[in-house]
Formats: structure tokens, sequence, C-alpha cells
């Protein structure tokens, strides 16, 4: 027989929002020796936090808080809000999720620029939500007027918007998101995914309003603190929009590990003030590595470069040309956006790999 599955489900594509590279090592049968596409950090864990993580090995067994209490504590420290201003969720993946649980009804419009981040479009499909794409500026940056445009004439209950942006490493000044909030349609909530807000300049980026209940704000450990593989996150939003959150969002979902890890990083802005510094000077050394090969690169506040190879074609060659020298990058996957690669910054040992083999793998196109 077939399973009763839900209207919703039972009109969803398969996808995955990303291939991960143990698929395409499985495939190839054999691993790859520079990982420069997913955008995790080569720069490792903070001491502090190494040794945290060792003296609570023991207790792995429990269960971690599922109140985040002491997470929360100190990230409302920080950022000087309150701890009811706070949802703990896993990574900023597993807190899309919860936003799109949250607002969406089946049919709901919800818009997002054609080619961002593809994990929030997988939630909104997987709830039966309807998504409007806005394209990306002639510059390759999000378009914040068509955005505020389609929300009005799709009457969204979300706009969505990554910013510095992935995939492209552009940003909007703080100008531009004011102009965003202040143009909202009335009932359109503004989620704003703020994953490499480190590497922007720090007074840049937005003023915290937590008592502004048009705007969520997301961030991530798993960038400049290094615990991708922790999954662990959070979002800022109205207390209101909290308590809503507290209804449905997965207690237990965030490991005793991952709230530990977490809560330890922020003890240490030196570790990662020397994070955000070196990936600076690697973007700089893409930057050079580019020019000296002639092919453009899009400004970028990420811990990502992308290269221009003009073409959607030319750029899957290159990323051909690399899997074959076990070198794993990405591109984006909607045109026009596709004829760009992205790697990751890595160490200074990785990126003079990355550069030989980049160098040869052009060449060969040439």
């Amino acid at each position: 027989m077939t399973p009763p599955y839900s209207k919703v489900l039972s009109n969803v594509p398969a996808m995955t929002p990303f291939v991960g590279p143990e698929a395409i090592e499985r495939r190839r049968g054999r691993r790859f020796r520079l990982r420069l596409g997913a955008n995790e950090s080569g720069f490792g864990l903070s001491a502090k936090v190494k040794a945290a993580i060792g003296e609570a090995a023991e207790r792995v067994t429990w269960y971690g808080d599922p109140e985040h209490f002491d997470l929360r504590t100190r990230l409302a420290r920080k950022h000087g809000i309150e701890i009811g201003n706070l949802v703990i969720g896993e990574g900023i993946d597993g807190l899309l999720g919860l936003i799109v649980r949250a607002f969406v009804d089946p049919g709901d419009t919800v818009v997002t620029s054609a080619g961002a981040y593809p994990t929030f479009n997988y939630h909104v499909i997987g709830y039966g939500g309807r998504l409007e794409f806005v394209p990306y500026t002639a510059h390759s940056a999000n378009d914040a007027e068509a955005l505020v445009e389609a929300a009005h004439r799709g009457q969204a209950k979300l706009l969505y918007l990554s910013n510095p942006d992935n995939p492209t490493g552009s940003f909007l000044s703080r100008a531009a998101i004011a102009h965003i909030l202040e143009h909202l349609p009335a009932r359109c909530v503004f989620v704003l995914d703020e994953a490499y807000a480190e590497f922007a300049p720090h007074e840049d980026l937005p003023p915290i309003d937590a008592a502004d209940a048009r705007v969520i704000r997301l961030r991530t450990f798993s960038k400049t603190h290094g615990l991708a593989g922790m999954r662990v996150g959070y979002g800022i939003a109205a207390p209101e929009t909290i308590a809503a959150f507290d209804k449905i969002r997965l207690h237990f979902g965030v490991g005793r590990l991952s709230q530990i890890a977490a809560a330890t990083a922020l003890d240490d802005p030196a570790f990662e003030a020397e994070v955000v510094r070196e990936v600076a000077a690697g973007r700089r050394d893409y930057e050079e590595l580019g020019r000296s090969l002639n092919l453009a690169t899009l400004p970028s506040l990420t811990n990502f470069v992308a290269f221009d190879f003009e073409t959607g074609e030319r750029a899957a060659r290159l990323l051909s040309l690399l899997e074959e020298r076990d070198v794993f990058v990405r591109r984006p996957g909607v045109a026009p956006l596709d004829r760009f690669v992205r790697v990751t910054v890595g160490t200074a040992a990785e990126r003079a790999d990355f550069a030989e083999a980049f160098r040869d793998a052009v060449g060969v196109m040439a």
C-alpha cells in the first residue's frame, strides 16, 4: 500500500539542498585532499573550546539543557539583549525550518533572491509555501528594492535575505537593511541571515532592536568559531516570536557538547578575531590569484571568494577539472550565478596548494 503521506508531502519533489563532499567521495572512490566548497573554517578550534569539550566528554551520556540557559545567558550579555529574545537551534538550517513552520501556511508566498541559500527554499517547499524569486542585480548583489516590491506584490509572509550574502559574498549596508525594514508589507517578517556577520565591518551591521517583531536575525557558530559539525546557531527576535518558537521547536535538538562548546567560544574573542584576520588575508590571496589569471572575483565579506568564469559551462568544466585534482569547491546552481566558482578561504598552506591546482586547471581550459 501507499503510505498515507500528508497532502503537502505528496506534492513535494525529491530534493537535496546540497550534495555533500562525502557523497562525491563515495562516487569517486577516493577522498578530496582539499575541502574548500562548504565554507567551513579551516582554522581549527579555540584552545578553550577544546579543553571544555574534553572536560565535558564524560557527561555526553546526559541530554543537553532543553532551555539552553547558559548559552542564551552569555549571548544575551554579548548582544545587550534579554534571554527572552533568543532561540537556539541546530545551526541556521534548523532555525530556518522552525521559522517557516511557525509562519508559513500551505500556499503562502515567501520571497527570496534567485540563487540564494537553497536550504531556505527546501524548508519553504517542504511546508507547502510558494516561493517567489527575485534576480540579483547586475553586480551580483541582492536587489533590496525588488525584494520589497515582490513582497508587496505577493503579500508575502516572509522575506529572506543573507547579509553578507551566500553565494556571492556581497553586502548591503545598514542603511539598505533599514530601508527594507521600513518598507516591508504590514504582515511580512524579514528573515535576516547573518551567518557571515563576523567578517563584515561591525560599524556597518544594523543595530539590534530585539523588540522589533518585523525581523528575525540569525547567527551561527559554524564560521569563525569552527563548530560547523556541532550544529549550533541562534536567532534574535521579539519575545512574542521566541515564545511562539517554544511551542514547536525541537527542545533536545542541540546536544550537550554543542551547547558547552558554543558558550565557551564566546569567552575567546581573541581566537575569533584572529580567524577574521586570517580570512581577510586569504580573500586577498584569492583576489590576487584571480588577477594573475585574468579572472574577475566578486568583492566578498565572507569566508569565501567567487571566481567569475563568464558562463555556467566554463564554471562546470572548472569544477570537473578541480575534482580530478582532488579539490572540492562549489558553484551556485541557478543562472546567471552558476558562472561563478565559490572557494572557501583555507589556511595559508591550503591556499598555496589550491593555487597550484587552480592554475593548472585554468591552464587546461585556456
